[in-house]
């Protein structure tokens, strides 16, 4: 049987962590006199309690070194027991256990989805806390991409392998400097985005978890009108920059403070991806100029679109204008987008842009060879060869992300939910991008309607599609609890 101990120390270790997080709220709620503080200051020493016991339970005799089978195993239940622990202070709103462990979830794999209303009378410990769980599981994304999942080799990550990602060294030196190098980069970014929102008008409690939702690319708002409620154009724009900056590959950033600037525009993912935004944000701009029939300037409608673009490229969610009533044209471009993502190594979810430059080449290699079978085509990418296995590895999680699309739109479709909205919804989950499409989740509809069923089918796609579903599937193989 697989060595589980190792696994439940960390998992001890995590709660522990989540348990000191817990205790930011209560200090928000304490400081606006709201007696939640004490929900809290209770889930925090509950939790704190178990943590210490789990870990000194299962405390390593001789250090904590990692199969291949155990990173795995930790990187699913890891990201399992934060949701688990995170959904106690939504069940004293009164809501039910579903509702909070699909918020929960959401919040923690940056989906940005929501089951609640009344944001803007909300306690404020409560829309802390949401943004707190964005924060977190933006650099604990992060963390997975850089160092987890290039030693797993999901997805064609092996790419991105970097010296920090040895296999059986995952908490070496290196590895945890390098973590912390991504977590003072992620707080300074966090900051001068907060310092920002503060200066062009947001209260300081509103910048302050607007900046946590922004640069995490998880989009959760402490407003019903999420983005739309703030009025000044020069917030949409530092939040459309923040955004895109969260799904940039944070390794870059680090290589540009030791003096490295040059691979932040030459690195083909980065260059791809801006090349992306500024094109489609710019023909949308257009569009929207002729579907409203000139009502507004092409300023005003570049702001738009390049913020809700922004928005839904980068799976952060945010919306400051129902993009569904931009005409059909619009809906069909935005449901395009979800699938698409930010970089590698960033806070962004979906599909990943250096997937589909990876898949342009070689089908386009493909078709070279289909009229000159004996043509001898080498891949390259940033430069570099093309590993052999990284084409397999991404048409394989192709294969598989399209696959668990259909059968949970499926699965929706017979809870008696429209084909939009089982789609779209599954779609958006998957993709962890926030609203899908239609009067009932879309941008401006919420998931509060769907049954409880259609939650937990929901609150499983956010998390497959977060750990991008390979990394899940392993576990329901027979093969991988065996020694």
């Amino acid at each position: 049987m697989l060595n589980i101990r190792p696994i439940v120390h960390l998992m001890g270790l995590l709660a522990c962590f989540v348990a000191v997080l817990l205790c930011v709220p209560a200090v928000t709620d304490a400081a606006y006199h709201n007696k939640d503080w004490e929900a809290f200051a209770s889930a925090a020493l509950i939790v704190g309690f178990i943590g210490v016991g789990a870990a000194i339970a299962a405390w390593p005799r001789h250090g904590i070194r990692l199969t291949l089978r155990q990173a795995f195993l930790v990187t699913t239940v890891g990201w399992i027991t934060v949701s688990a622990i995170a959904a106690i202070p939504f069940l004293g709103l009164g809501i039910s256990l579903t509702d909070a462990v699909f918020e929960s979830m959401s919040g923690i794999t940056t989906t940005g989805s929501t089951v609640l209303t009344g944001l803007d009378t909300l306690p404020p410990g409560i829309l802390m806390w949401r943004a707190i769980l964005q924060w977190l599981g933006g650099i604990g994304i992060i963390a997975m991409a850089i160092l987890m999942l290039p030693l797993l080799r999901v997805g064609g990550m092996q790419l991105f392998k970097i010296e920090s990602s040895a296999a059986g060294e995952k908490f070496s030196t290196s590895a945890f400097g390098m973590v912390v190098h991504l977590m003072v980069i992620y707080l300074i970014l966090t900051v001068i985005c907060a310092a920002l929102y503060y200066y062009f008008g947001m209260s300081l409690f509103d910048a302050v978890t607007h900046s946590m939702t922004t640069l995490s690319t998880g989009g959760y708002s402490t407003h019903d009108a999420s983005f739309g409620y703030f009025k000044n154009l020069s917030l949409h724009w530092v939040a459309t920059i923040f955004m895109a900056a969260g799904a940039v590959p944070f390794y870059l950033y680090v290589k540009a403070v030791h003096g490295n600037f040059r691979h932040l525009v030459t690195d083909q993912q980065v260059r791809g991806f801006i090349a992306l935004l500024a094109t489609t944000s710019i023909l949308m701009a257009f569009w929207l100029l002729i579907e409203r029939g000139g009502d507004i300037g092409f300023f005003q409608a570049l702001t738009l679109t390049s913020f809700n673009i922004t928005s839904v490229v980068t799976t952060t969610g945010f919306a400051s204008d129902d993009y569904t009533a931009w005409g059909p044209g619009a809906v069909g471009a935005f449901l395009a987008l979800m699938f698409i993502g930010g970089c590698s190594g960033s806070t962004s979810g979906a599909i990943k842009i250096y997937r589909h430059q990876i898949l342009y080449m070689v089908v386009r290699a493909h078709v070279k060879r289909l009229f000159s079978p004996n043509r001898m085509i080498k891949l390259t990418y940033n430069g570099a060869p093309l590993p052999d296995d990284v084409p397999y590895s991404i048409l394989a999680f192709l294969a598989v992300f399209v696959a668990t699309i259909a059968i949970f739109t499926v699965a929706l479709a017979f809870l008696d939910l429209d084909i939009l909205t089982a789609y779209s919804a599954t779609v958006t989950a998957m993709t962890n991008v926030g609203p899908g499409l239609g009067p009932i989740v879309g941008p401006a509809g919420n998931f509060q309607p769907l049954p409880d069923a259609a939650k937990w089918i929901l609150t499983f796609a956010m998390l497959a599609g977060r750990l991008e579903v390979l990394a899940l599937l392993v576990a329901f193989d027979r093969d991988f609890w065996r020694d």
